[in-house]
C-alpha cells in the first residue's frame, strides 16, 4: 500500500460524474473547532472545497476556529456533536440528518469516534455514502473498545493521515488495503515560510519569553502532557550538562496541573531551573521555530503524523524525534534530522549535543535540506487535492448526479 502513489494517481486522473446543474456538498463532522491537527485539516479542506466551486458544510460543538470556516466561504452548523453521552449521541443522528437534508449533502466525512456514530447512521438513513479520517492509532485495550473505534474504518474509504497509521488499519482492523487512502497532513507554506518571518516577530516573541541572547535554544512544541515527552527531555538535558543553553516547552497544561507540577519538579530535581522554561500556547509558530537551533519532538507513543516535525523542518529547522510512529516517514535521517530510540534520555542528549555541534555551513546545508523534503512532499495543496479525489471517487461510485468544477444501538465514549 503506497498513499503517495494512490494520491498522485488520483491528482493526475480525477473521476467524474454524470451533472445535472448542482455542485457537490461535502459535511465535515468533528468534535470541535478549538484547536489542533483535526481542526486544521478540517478548515482546510472546507477552503479547498469552496476554492474549487464546492458546497463546504461543517458540523462541530464550536470553538474559535469558527470563524475561520465561515469567513472562506463554508458554512457551520453548531450541534453537542462532541458529547459522550449516548443519549446525545443517538439524538445527534436525526440532528445530522436534518442538516443533510436541509443542505442537500452529497457526502460525510467524519473526523473523530463520537460523532462519527451519529454521521454513520445519518448518512445510512439518507443514503448517502460516508468516509472516515483516522487520525490517530487509538487505544483498544479491550474489544468493547476495539468495536468503538471500529466506526472509524466504516467508511466506503478511510484515509489514513500517514503511511503508519495506514499500515495499523490494515493490521489491527483487517481492512482491504483497497479501501484505505494515505493522504499525510500538509503544511501551509504561505504561513511556515523562513523569509516571510520578520525579525520583529522573532524579537518580540524572544522578549516575551525573556530568552537569553546569544545562547543555543532548544525547543519542544506539545501540549503538556506526559505522552509528549517533557520529561524524557528533561532527563536529556540533565545528561548534556550545558549551562550555555537554554530549552523552551512550548504548550498549555490544559488543566493537567499535576503533570505541570511534575514537570517542574523533575526540573528542579536536575538542577536546570535556569535552563528550561515552561511558556503557554504559542499563537506564533512560525516566529516560535526561527528562535530555536533545534526542535524536539520526544513522544513516548507513536505519532500517527507529527505535525510538529513537518513544521520546523519546513522552517529549517533540525529536527530531533523518536524511531515510531510517522516520523521516520518525515525526517531524513543525517540530512534533516535524527531519529533516536523513543524514551532513550541517553539517546536524546547524544543527538542534541550533535545537532548543537553543527557549525554555520552545516546547519545551511540541513536547512535547504528540510525545506526542499518538506515542500516536495507534505504540501497542504496536495492534501486537499487528494482528498477532493477520495470524495470523486466515492461519489462516482455511488453515481450521484452532481457537476464536479473543473479544479481540484448507539455507543458511549469518545
Amino acid at each position: 500500500m503506497s498513499g503517495e502513489s494512490k494520491s498522485s494517481m488520483q491528482e493526475r486522473a480525477p473521476i467524474t460524474v454524470p451533472s445535472d446543474g448542482r455542485v457537490p456538498t461535502i459535511l465535515q463532522v468533528l468534535p470541535s473547532l478549538v484547536t489542533g491537527g483535526v481542526e486544521r485539516g478540517t478548515a482546510d479542506i472546507s477552503a479547498a472545497l469552496v476554492q474549487a466551486g464546492w458546497r463546504s458544510i461543517v458540523v462541530s460543538a464550536g470553538g474559535m476556529m469558527v470563524h475561520e470556516i465561515e469567513r472562506h466561504g463554508g458554512t457551520h452548523v453548531t450541534l453537542p456533536v462532541d458529547s459522550k453521552n449516548p443519549l446525545v449521541i443517538r439524538r445527534n443522528i436525526e440532528r445530522l440528518g436534518e442538516v443533510i437534508a436541509k443542505y442537500e449533502v452529497d457526502l460525510v466525512h467524519a473526523r473523530s469516534r463520537a460523532p462519527a456514530w451519529s454521521a454513520l447512521y445519518a448518512a445510512r438513513r439518507r443514503g448517502k455514502p460516508f468516509v472516515t479520517t483516522f487520525h490517530a492509532t487509538y487505544n483498544a485495550g479491550n474489544p468493547f473498545k476495539r468495536w468503538y473505534n471500529s466506526v472509524m474504518i466504516r467508511g466506503r474509504r478511510v484515509i489514513a493521515i500517514s503511511e503508519f497509521v495506514g499500515r495499523h488499519i490494515v493490521e489491527r482492523y483487517h481492512v482491504m488495503p483497497e479501501r484505505v487512502r494515505v493522504i499525510p497532513r500538509g503544511v501551509d507554506f504561505a504561513v511556515f515560510d523562513p523569509a516571510r518571518v520578520t525579525q520583529a516577530r522573532v524579537i518580540q516573541l524572544a522578549r516575551e519569553w525573556r530568552l537569553p541572547d546569544g545562547i543555543p535554544v532548544v525547543m519542544l512544541p506539545g501540549r503538556l502532557t506526559r505522552w509528549k515527552g517533557q520529561l524524557v527531555l528533561i532527563d536529556a538535558l540533565a545528561r548534556l550538562a550545558r549551562t550555555d543553553i537554554c530549552c523552551v516547552l512550548v504548550g498549555s497544561d490544559q488543566g493537567r496541573t499535576g503533570y505541570r507540577k511534575e514537570i517542574e519538579d523533575r526540573i528542579r530535581g536536575r538542577g536546570l531551573e535556569s535552563i528550561v522554561r515552561i511558556v503557554d500556547h504559542c499563537r506564533d509558530m512560525p516566529a516560535a521555530y526561527m528562535l530555536a537551533d533545534v526542535v524536539v519532538s520526544a513522544s513516548t507513543d507513536p505519532e500517527a503524523f507529527g505535525r510538529v516535525v513537518a513544521e520546523a523542518q519546513a522552517m529549517g529547522r533540525p529536527v530531533v524525534a523518536p524511531d515510531h510512529g510517522a516520523a521516520p516517514e518525515i525526517i531524513l535521517p543525517g540530512e534533516t534530522g535524527w531519529l533516536v530510540p523513543k524514551s532513550d534520555a541517553a539517546a536524546l542528549a547524544e543527538a542534541l549535543d550533535a545537532a548543537l555541534k553543527l557549525d554555520a555551513a552545516q546547519r545551511e546545508a540541513r536547512a535547504r535540506a528540510a525545506i526542499a523534503h518538506v515542500r516536495g512532499r507534505f504540501t497542504r495543496a496536495g492534501m486537499c487535492a487528494a482528498t477532493l479525489n477520495v470524495y470523486r471517487e466515492v461519489l462516482a461510485e455511488s453515481a450521484a448526479p452532481i457537476r464536479f468544477a473543473s479544479s481540484t444501538a448507539t455507543p458511549t465514549g469518545r
